[in-house]
């Protein structure tokens, strides 16, 4: 099977992951160096996303992108931290106060020239503590119109560097203002250089259908990048991809091939008592099985029994697919 994707990861994957119950995690502590010699033995990996002012800053651009090049690793994006922070707790881009909004402008501004410098094509603003909790707690009309603000003065910024928006339902916020593919495209909308990252765990949790996703972010132009990993639908639990939903993933895959999607598939996963590694050869696993699933039966197959309609046709291609007889 030819790879016609970029297979990556967040850099954490390959770290000690904590939780909010064992917040000093359930592994040692790894060096960033040896988070990406660990990303090194997955055998399969392009490049790995970083988080700013965690991994990035303005003292050490120059000596991160030297560890990247010495492995052959790419960046493919960098993330600024809008949700860590005491600061954020009232909101980034759509905080009441205008101070703070500057604020988190300037810290996306601030990674997007680390991005040019890197190399790296893309930022992904995930607005996590912009949202609410409580009833009256937040003046909705308002809070719409500082996100488009914010997020077309971050877009104008640096042409060398696309802002992406990833959407949430829930957490850190009972409510998270972008919650959805359609309100992301509608806060997107007149908006140059910016489009979509699609983490397929926020779109399970959010009772979306993951291939819908694909195909109507896709129809707008706007489908730029993914995150990989799996859930129950209850919460953004970041498992392994393909572990749970494993025929909903399967027609993702199918529909980022029928759509041509040829960009990134990132796992956005928390090992939490795994080793990294193990997990991220397994999302490989999954993913490469999926796909030579529809190669089995062919794509042309499953575009017969989407025509159709009939779940008991496109069923009889699925288990053909999976091995599972007709």
């Amino acid at each position: 099977m030819l790879k016609d994707y970029y297979f990556g990861a967040c850099l954490p994957t390959f770290g000690n992951c904590a939780d909010r119950y064992c917040q000093g995690g359930y592994k040692r502590d790894f060096t960033m160096d040896e988070m990406l010699d660990r990303s090194l033995e997955v055998g399969s990996i392009d490049g790995l996303e970083l988080v700013g002012n965690w991994h990035v800053n303005d003292g050490n651009v120059r000596e991160v992108a030297q560890k990247f090049r010495d492995r052959n690793l790419k960046i493919p994006m960098l993330v600024p931290d809008l949700w860590t922070q005491a600061k954020w707790g009232k909101g980034s881009l759509a905080a009441s106060d205008a101070a703070t909004r500057q604020a988190a402008i300037d810290e996306v501004r601030k990674v997007m020239d680390w991005a040019a410098e890197l190399d790296c094509p893309y930022v992904d603003v995930w607005p996590g503590q912009d949202g609410f909790d409580y009833p009256f707690q937040a003046d909705y009309v308002s809070a719409w119109s500082w996100l488009r603000e914010g997020i077309a003065a971050c877009a104008g910024h640096n042409d060398q560097v696309k802002v992406l928006v990833e959407y949430k339902l829930k957490e850190p916020r009972r409510h998270c203002f972008i919650d959805s593919a359609a309100r992301t495209l509608m806060l997107l909308d007149g908006i140059d250089n910016t489009g979509v990252l699609l983490d397929v765990g926020h779109a399970m949790a959010a009772g979306e259908n993951i291939a819908e996703a694909v195909a109507f972010l896709n129809a707008y132009g706007k489908l730029d990048y993914l995150h990989l990993n799996d859930n129950y639908r209850a919460w953004d639990d970041d498992m392994i991809f393909g572990s749970v939903n494993l025929i909903e993933d399967l027609e993702l895959l199918y529909w980022l091939k029928r759509v041509g999607y040829q960009g990134w598939l990132t796992l956005d996963i928390f090992p939490f008592r795994i080793d990294g590694v193990d997990a991220a050869k397994a999302c490989q696993s999954w993913i490469d099985g999926l796909l030579n699933a529809l190669e089995k039966v062919g794509q042309a197959s499953f575009d017969v029994a989407v025509a159709s309609g009939d779940p008991v046709q496109a069923g009889v291609i699925i288990r053909e697919a999976l091995g599972l007889g007709r």
